[in-house]
Parts: C-alpha cells; structure tokens; sequence
C-alpha cells in the first residue's frame, strides 16, 4: 500500500511527523506537504507563478504552495501520474467540524483526493496543544486504514476525522456523524500602523448548535468524530422541485 501523507500546518509539523511515525509498519509513505503554515487555504489551487519542489528526505518533499498544490504536485509529478491507495491529510492542529470544512486546507487535500478517486481521509486534532495526543491519535488512524474496506466507501467520498481532548493513553470511542452547525459572530478589528496606514484583523466569537448527531457532540464527549463526506453541493431535493419550474425572460 503507498500512502500520500500532506497538511495545511507544514512540513515539519507534530501532527504529520506522528502519522508518519505510526504509519510505518502499515504501509510505504511519500510525504508532500507545504513550505509553510496554508490554514484556511481552502480549496485554493496557485496559477499565477511557478511552483518549486523541494526534496526533504526520503520519499519526502515540499513546495511553497497550497495543500492542494501539494497533492497535483505529488499524484502528477512525483508519482508520475500514478494514484496512491490511500490519501491523509493532517494530522491538522486544531478542529475541522461543521461549516469550518469550507475553510480548512486539510479538508481540502482531501476533497482534491476524492476528485482524482484517490481514497482519501482528512484528521484533525482538536486537542492542538497537547503534544502528547498526536501518536494516540496517529495509532487510531493507522487502526482505521487497516479496516478502511469494511466501511465500503466509493473514492468520491472521503471522511473527515475529528479526535476529542486525549484523557487517556489511545483513543478508542468513535461515532459515525454528521457535520455541526457553527454560529459566528465575527468581528474585523481595524488597527493602525507607524505609518499612519489602517490593517485589518479578522477575529471573532462562535458558538455551536447542539445537534444531535454531529461532529461536535461526539467531540464533546469525548469521541472521536468520523464523518463521511462529499464534494457535490447539488441539494438534490430542491433540484427536483425546481426543475420543471419554467421562468420568464
């Protein structure tokens, strides 16, 4: 099996250092990860200036781009066109769950899996600060893939993984879940430069709705939150309704 392992935190982050670790004795790996930090990068893909590939070791590399560039990068030159059997984007620093897919870059890496029918999985931790919990949390992946056929999940779906604040040793409660339901309250904090000129951060408050079911329930207690997830946006009953609805020009 050859694993394509990248992130949105960098090449050299905790999180990706404890999946290659854990990966090991599972599977042959190719690393190919950003330069630098890419959180809430998105879906972003660069077109407007070359992109450089830096070799960081065996079987792994780099490039100042996005975690999609990473994965074109790696599929379409590294590998020459060759698909890997399996895709992991993280392990992130930080949640990934509900509404903040759309932002992540790890979830990205793997949606850009998924379109090329590339198996593909994104993990986020959102016990980001503790260390400690990225190997348990590396150890629970490296479990899941070797049971990854019984979940009998065609290649345009990918899952997105969530892990709950380490309390013990490993991980080992999981559910299956949707995703959550965010509400922001953001806020752009306007502030002004030695030189006379305005900047702008933006920052904010959120809090989630308690949906039964969902991603961050499960985190909250204390679960590992799996996810199967999709790329198509069509809301399929609303296109059935709509689409004998004739309109007037």
């Amino acid at each position: 099996m050859l694993i394509l392992l990248t992130n949105d935190d960098g090449i050299h982050a905790d999180g990706l250092k404890a999946l290659e670790k854990a990966l090991k004795p599972v599977a042959e790996t190719i690393v190919f990860a950003p330069d630098r930090e890419q959180s809430a990068s998105s879906h972003s893909l660069t077109l407007n200036r070359p992109l450089r590939i830096l070799e960081r070791g065996k079987n792994r590399y780099t490039c100042d781009g996005t975690p999609t560039d990473c994965v074109m990068l790696a599929v379409h030159g590294i590998l020459r066109h060759r698909l890997p059997d399996l895709l992991i984007s993280g392990i992130n620093h930080g949640a990934n769950m509900g509404e903040d897919v759309t932002y992540s870059g790890t979830v990205a890496a793997a949606i850009e899996g998924a379109t090329m029918g590339i198996p593909s999985i994104a993990v986020s931790n959102t016990d980001a600060l503790n260390l400690s919990s990225y190997l348990p949390a590396a150890r629970f992946v490296a479990k899941l893939i070797r049971q990854y056929y019984k979940l009998e999940i065609p290649p345009a779906i990918f899952l997105n993984i969530n892990f709950p604040t380490l309390t013990g040793s490993r991980f080992t409660g999981y559910r299956y879940t949707c995703l959550g339901q965010r509400r922001y309250n953001d806020v752009v904090i306007e502030k002004t430069d030695p030189r006379g000129k305005h900047y702008y951060w933006i920052a904010g408050e959120s809090t989630w709705d308690n949906i039964e079911g969902s991603d961050f329930e499960a985190v909250s207690n204390g679960l590992v939150s799996i996810s199967p997830l999709k790329m198509n946006f069509t809301h399929q009953e609303s296109f059935n309704r709509i689409k004998n609805v004739k309109l007037r020009f």
